[in-house]
């Protein structure tokens, strides 16, 4: 399995600096995305998110998405993105 904090990292590391810190006893992390600005994003992990490989890919779209619409960018394209990245699962369930 792949470390789920290199994961996160490496899907915004190219664009903010990623701070992970423990926040609470039950295994949740606060993500914090930085930028020269600063503080662009914070959302919370639970642990259950993170041990979980779908559920943290999830999380992680999420926050792009909100990102995507703070920033003006093409959010509905991103949106058409994670929709069609995660249709043939949507079919094989349907089945």
């Amino acid at each position: 399995m792949t470390n789920p904090f290199d994961l996160i990292s490496d899907a915004f590391a190219p664009h903010y600096r990623v701070n992970l810190s423990i926040e609470r006893l039950d295994g949740s992390v606060m993500l914090t995305l930085s930028n020269d600005t600063g503080v662009v994003s914070k959302r919370l992990i639970s642990a259950a998110q993170r041990n979980d490989p779908v559920r943290l890919r999830r999380v992680i779209d999420s926050i792009r998405l909100g990102l995507a619409i703070e920033q003006g960018d093409d959010a509905l394209g991103l949106l058409a993105a994670m929709t069609d990245r995660s249709a043939p699962r949507l079919a094989a369930v349907a089945r």
